[in-house]
């Protein structure tokens, strides 16, 4: 045995165990090894293949960073022409395509289905000789793309060489190639901090990421794909339905949605559309939908296709995120904590299932980066329960009219000075509770569920007791009497009372609750929670400096500046004293003993809970030393299921998270 036989076999073992360790990290998602130990073993290959380089292949995982720059992308011709699809957007039209559907098969029966989602990025077409990845080309006009092969190389979630035995000679698998939400937003902060050009929406970012000239550029870009279907396909049967060539897909070693489902019938469609649908924002990429395709390939054959679109699949399309509309001013808003919000208001136009007529600027730095200005065409855009926002200019479209938008000198509320801090976006009424705006909405965050819970004050019965100078502050809340409210617009006798009797039940309350109420810059549930087990006694953290809060988890130096700044202005004190006279008290508040079952575990509750209300069973898991999430990730231990459990129930179960009952969260927090 020569030594370069030996040197072969261990490069070739090394890509082996290299490109398995990337399958499982990327694609399966359960990691074998640590780190280092990977790192070492990419090491070793380089070394080998830069000291010999004829042990270098195109499998090998060293050829992902991307080489020289192109002058140009080259044009590739489909094997087998990549389709688009017809589009759906109501339960009607796809019922409609369901009929046709079966009177084209001249059928009765209910029709079975392959369904994912929507994927919001850019097709692309991986081709596989013998297993080894040599070329990946964009859809193109569907017959013939570009050449994009040494950029999709570099993405980890791509394997460069198909796992298991059965490996056809040649396989062009269709994929998505898209940004995670998270990757888009980490990325578009290096583009700012480097004086970069941001991208409008992550599907933008994916398609620029992959077409760029230097695949360098596109492997320190977070791209991911998922696997949708087989083109062209030489040396094997074609598997007799999408969803076993789905599953050949992944034993291949490539990354499907795991969210793909096989389902019988329109009724179980439109369940699937709505679970998605109520999903959408707590996945970590972008969906436009749900695509559904006839399961059974003979079947799909039978249909066909017409024109560029096959007759076995359509796309429903949810509710546009993103819609153009034009700003007809820009205002101001002023926030309980004196920060002036810019905001557009524009031509109302339907977006994200709902119609916006109003959508967030952030700061005058923003208005000023985007050049957003009144009379703009712009991209707007609602994702969920997202304030919408203006993401982009259209500035073809810019008349000759439109004028710049400049931040005033003064507070529209009150008149005091407009000031903003060195270092800071954000420009500040210095008005403080003088300011009826920041009057207002101190007074409906003290009222609000996470602070002191006080039923039957909402926000507009706040704005007439203030508009009407009844109260000035939130200890006035206290001394109001059934005769004054009453007296106010839609406010009966009963509702009066009511409230009053509200009112004195909100002073029995909770050291946490009490300091969250305050209102204090950047001081939320946690932070609060974190002051008061550190500071039982108020008058102690009222005296405290920064270098010892600081001190304290979940406060850092900014948080510390700004409670200490709270306590030390003199008409912060005076309103917390007339707030204790007026009877507002709260019990000792004692370090619960760390439960170890729970403790540094993520816990999301679900359903309806028969013993306690879901933020009761919250506050007693943080004080176990819990960590208590609003929805389910990879990251998540337990999912604890009430009655009625839903969506976060369906994840859960999707993800392998453990999900347990009420009778094991009782155990939790019982320290049994």
């Amino acid at each position: 045995m020569t030594i370069s036989t030996e040197l072969a076999r261990r490069a070739a073992t090394l890509r082996e165990q290299i490109n398995h360790y990337n399958y499982l990290y990327y694609v399966a998602d359960n990691p074998e090894v640590p780190d280092a130990e990977y790192d070492r073993l990419f090491r070793e290959l380089q070394q080998l293949e830069q000291n010999n380089p004829e042990l270098l292949s195109p499998d090998s995982p060293t050829q992902r960073v991307g080489g020289q720059p192109l002058d140009k992308f080259d044009e590739v011709e489909h094997a087998l022409p990549m389709l688009s699809l017809d589009n759906v957007f109501d339960e009607k039209e796809l019922s409609a395509f369901d009929k046709r559907v079966r009177e084209w098969l001249n059928s009765d029966q209910p029709q079975t289905y392959a369904a994912e989602p929507k994927l919001d990025g850019l097709a692309i077409s991986i081709r596989y000789e013998n297993g080894v990845l040599v070329q990946a080309a964009t859809r193109g006009d569907g017959a013939r793309g570009e050449d994009v092969t040494s950029n999709v190389r570099t993405i980890r979630s791509v394997p460069l060489k198909l796992h298991g035995e059965a490996i056809p000679a040649v396989v062009e698998v269709r994929g998505e190639i898209f940004m995670p939400k998270d990757g888009f937003e980490k990325l578009n902060k290096s583009q700012l901090e480097n004086n970069k050009k941001v991208f409008v929406n992550p599907r933008n970012a994916a398609a620029g990421s992959l077409r760029q000239l230097n695949s360098k550029i596109t492997a320190s870009r977070p791209l991911e794909i998922y696997c949708y279907g087989i083109g062209y396909l030489e040396g094997m049967e074609r598997p007799e339905s999408h969803s076993q060539a789905m599953q050949q897909i992944a034993d291949w070693g490539c990354r499907i949605s795991p969210e793909l489902q096989t389902l019988t019938g329109l009724e179980a469609c439109y369940d699937y559309i709505q679970q998605l649908a109520e999903r959408r924002d707590s996945l970590s990429y972008d969906i436009d939908g749900v695509v559904f395709k006839i399961d059974d390939t003979a079947l799909q054959d039978r249909l066909g296709f017409v024109s560029r679109a096959p007759r076995w699949a359509i796309a429903y399309k949810f509710p546009a995120q993103e819609e153009m509309t034009t700003v007809e001013d820009i205002e101001i808003q002023v926030g309980r904590t004196g920060a002036l919000t810019p905001v557009a208001r524009l031509k109302p136009v339907f977006v994200g299932g709902v119609t916006v007529s109003n959508a967030t600027l952030h700061n005058e730095d923003e208005i000023r980066r985007k050049d957003v200005r009144i009379g703009d065409t712009v991209i707007v855009r609602r994702a969920g329960d997202v304030i919408p926002e203006v993401v982009k200019v259209i500035t073809s479209k810019r008349p000759d009219t439109v004028r710049e938008f400049e931040m005033p000198r003064q507070c529209p509320v009150c008149g005091s000075d407009v000031e903003r801090e060195e270092g800071e976006a954000v420009s500040r009424c210095s008005g403080g509770l003088f300011c009826g705006a920041q009057r207002k909405e101190a007074i409906k965050h003290f009222a609000s569920r996470k602070a002191l819970d006080i039923d039957g004050l909402g926000d507009k019965l706040v704005e007439q007791l203030v508009d009407a100078e009844l109260i000035k502050d939130v200890a006035d809340l206290f001394k109001l009497t059934a005769e004054e409210i009453a007296g106010l617009d839609r406010m009966g006798k009963k509702s009066a009372e009511n409230l009053v009797n509200a009112l004195q039940a909100a002073k029995e309350t909770r050291l946490p609750r009490f300091l969250y109420a305050l209102g204090i810059r950047e001081v939320g549930e946690a932070t609060a929670r974190s002051l008061a087990l550190n500071y039982p006694d108020l008058d102690s953290l009222m005296q405290a400096r920064a270098d010892s809060l600081i001190e304290i988890e979940d406060v850092g130096p900014v948080v510390a500046h700004h409670i200490e700044t709270f306590f030390q202005q003199s008409h912060n004190r005076e309103v917390i004293e007339r707030l204790l006279a007026v009877g507002i008290n709260w019990p000792r508040e004692e370090r619960a003993q760390v439960n170890a079952a729970v403790s540094g575990k993520t816990i999301v509750l679900t359903g309806t809970l028969e013993q306690m209300s879901r933020s009761e069973a919250k506050e007693k898991l943080l004080a176990l030393g819990a960590k208590v999430s609003g929805s389910v990730s990879k990251k998540t231990d337990y999912v604890v299921t009430g009655a009625d459990a839903g969506s976060k129930l369906t994840k859960a179960e999707s993800l392998g998270i453990e999900v347990v009952g009420e009778d094991t969260l009782m155990q939790w927090l019982t320290q049994e």
